[in-house]
């Protein structure tokens, strides 16, 4: 939570629809800066509103404003997932759902963030009945705060196609299975997850773990701002030092645009433009 409470600062500039839309606009052209062929991010209508008094419909509408028009100016695909705050309890959870479904067709998915260990995620299961019915993807934060049953609620309960963290589901070996099975993909976030505490240090992260186990794990960069990371520093730096090889980092890269939420179709085009790319 300490970590979350840092997001007052940037989330505090947020003062209007502009503001929003800005943020979006420039967050696209941070991904394509970075090298990105695709980016999903994430925002939480309800948590940006809050500051400065604004309508979570209106920034909604704002931040989808902001990410088409990024797309237009930098050439970049770049999909847009919902949080519900849990921190705020169901009930602004459900005004939080109204506010993204005015985007429905904007919006690819749904996640659950926020204080795990004391906002179950049994609280949210009309939430994301209502977001499958909408035909958002589902992934949640899970394992991160909570033990392995957090991790099994969200598959069961709430639909998850993918786990944010998961760091606790190692400790369970029947979870483990079932993620491989069923190709649950995790999110890890390895420089986030040593900032947070949730592990002591690189060396102790679970991701390594998780590939073996042939789950499709992933490499992400959690919030960049806060963290001071990007992508290219998660490959690089942090992924060696949680102690994979080459081959399981470039596995970890397969199996992010298999997990991600795209059509076969948006799938298969990103993987033609690799493959025209120079060498």
């Amino acid at each position: 939570m300490a970590f979350i409470e840092k997001f007052k600062w940037p989330r505090a500039v947020l003062a209007d629809y502009e503001a929003c839309r800005r943020v979006a606009y420039e967050s696209v052209a941070d991904a394509r800066n970075d090298g990105l062929d695709y980016v999903e991010l994430r925002f939480s209508p309800w948590f940006m509103a809050e500051p400065n008094g604004l309508k979570p419909a209106g920034v909604a509408e704002a931040v989808a404003d902001g990410v088409l028009a990024g797309q237009k100016d930098y050439g970049l695909r770049a999909s847009l997932i919902g949080i519900l705050s849990r921190t705020y309890g169901p009930d602004v959870a459900t005004k939080e759902i109204k506010a993204l479904a005015t985007q429905r067709e904007r919006i690819v998915g749904l996640d659950l963030a926020g204080d795990e260990a004391n906002f179950p995620g049994k609280w949210f299961r009309e939430h994301f009945r209502r977001a499958r019915e909408l035909g958002w993807h589902v992934t949640v934060h899970a394992g991160e705060a909570a033990g392995p049953e957090s991790v099994w609620q969200a598959i069961q309960e709430l639909g998850a196609e993918r786990i944010g963290h998961a760091l606790h589901a190692v400790e369970d070996p029947e979870l483990m299975g079932y993620m491989a099975e069923h190709a649950v993909a995790v999110e890890a976030c390895l420089t986030s997850n040593v900032q947070t505490s949730s592990i002591p240090d690189f060396a102790s992260h679970p991701l390594r773990r998780f590939l073996e186990a042939g789950i499709p794990a992933t490499i992400n960069t959690d919030d960049p701002g806060i963290s001071a990371t990007d992508l290219r520093n998660e490959f690089d730096n942090a992924a060696p030092q949680a102690g994979l090889t080459v081959a399981q980092i470039h596995q970890a890269q397969v199996n992010a645009l298999e997990a991600a939420f795209l059509t076969d179709g948006e799938r298969n085009g990103l993987k033609l433009l690799k493959s025209q790319a120079p060498a």
